[in-house]
């Protein structure tokens, strides 16, 4: 059997279409389809049903890829691995949301980057869940970081590490909110006996600073400690969060934010943690790669520092 049929037969099984197969393969969709046709003749079955969107594996369909799969991977690796020396230098492209690939996956990285062997080359990308799973399946990527798992089998997700949020001001706001002049403890202020006796709506006065206008991370927020919605609109609306700790920290209103983000904001005395709830929000992040493709050392090699890494966040 021809090895390069099942390749194609495995990459269409990962890729549930013809069409995205075609892309990460590099050939036109009519070759996939044709090739899928002349290894459905050879086993005289079929091996996917045809959808209006992409396909769906036979049962014989998903037989074949069991057996098939691991030993194609494996072929990969060797081939790989034959490449990888001094003289090729291979190029990881990495995608992810812009402050947590800024400010943990890339300082993690660029120790894998020197020139001892086994480094490789990085290029980064930002963009939001759906975009870096959507470009990773399309193969601009090799490893994507993002807040949503993906599903089906082309593309395999591993956690990678827990973000707790926490809800900031500037220091005036505890004053304007009548709670008094905050008494500093242990690096950071805290407003949680006003909120304890009037709940949320302590808060509805206080503008809101975010990312978008749904206020993505006030309104998990809220659902989450307070059980309700968030009743201010938002005031600032702008698409990073170190611009929202910018923005938070010059008194322009409450934000929810990364821990990571805003801890040593905190210890300065910047912004104050307004609540600190016995269990807190936290939001888990994903490592993903397209299936298979951790038999590629430089990828390997990333993924697995980036989740040893990853301890240390936490």
């Amino acid at each position: 059997m021809d090895l390069a049929l099942l390749r194609t037969f495995v990459t269409v099984h990962r890729a549930g279409s013809f069409t995205r197969a075609a892309a990460l393969l590099g050939l036109s969709q009519p070759a996939v389809t044709s090739q899928i046709r002349t290894l459905e003749r050879q086993l005289g079955r079929p091996l996917f049903l045809r959808q209006a969107r992409g396909v769906t594996p036979t049962t014989i369909g998903d037989e074949l890829a069991h057996k098939a799969a691991p030993h194609l991977d494996a072929l990969v690796e060797i081939t790989e691995a034959g490449l990888d020396d001094e003289s090729s230098l291979r190029t990881l492209h990495l995608v992810g949301p812009p402050e947590f690939t800024a400010e943990r996956a890339l300082p993690a990285l660029t120790t894998l980057t020197g020139e001892d062997g086994q480094g490789f080359a990085l290029r980064a990308s930002f963009g939001n869940a759906e975009e870096a799973l959507e470009g990773l399946a399309a193969g601009h990527h090799d490893l994507a970081i993002s807040t949503a798992r993906p599903r089906g089998a082309l593309l395999t997700a591993t956690a990678l590490c827990d973000e707790e949020h926490v809800l900031v001001a500037a220091p005036r706001w505890v004053e304007l909110l009548g709670a008094g002049r905050p008494a500093r403890r242990k690096g950071a202020w805290s407003t949680d006996g006003l909120l304890m006796a009037k709940g949320a709506h302590a808060l509805e006065s206080v503008p809101v600073v975010e990312v978008h206008e749904s206020l993505p991370f006030v309104s998990r927020y809220w659902a989450s400690v307070f059980d309700s919605c968030p009743a201010a609109p938002g005031t600032v609306i702008v698409p990073d969060l170190r611009a929202v700790l910018a923005c938070a920290a010059a008194g322009a209103g409450l934000a929810v934010l990364p821990r990571y983000l805003c801890a040593d904001a905190l210890r300065r005395g910047d912004v104050v943690a307004l609540h600190e709830p016995p269990v807190p929000p936290l939001r888990t992040y994903f490592l993903s790669v397209r299936t298979g493709t951790l038999a590629m050392p430089h990828i390997a090699r990333a993924h697995e520092w980036l989740l040893r890494a990853a301890g240390d966040w936490c």
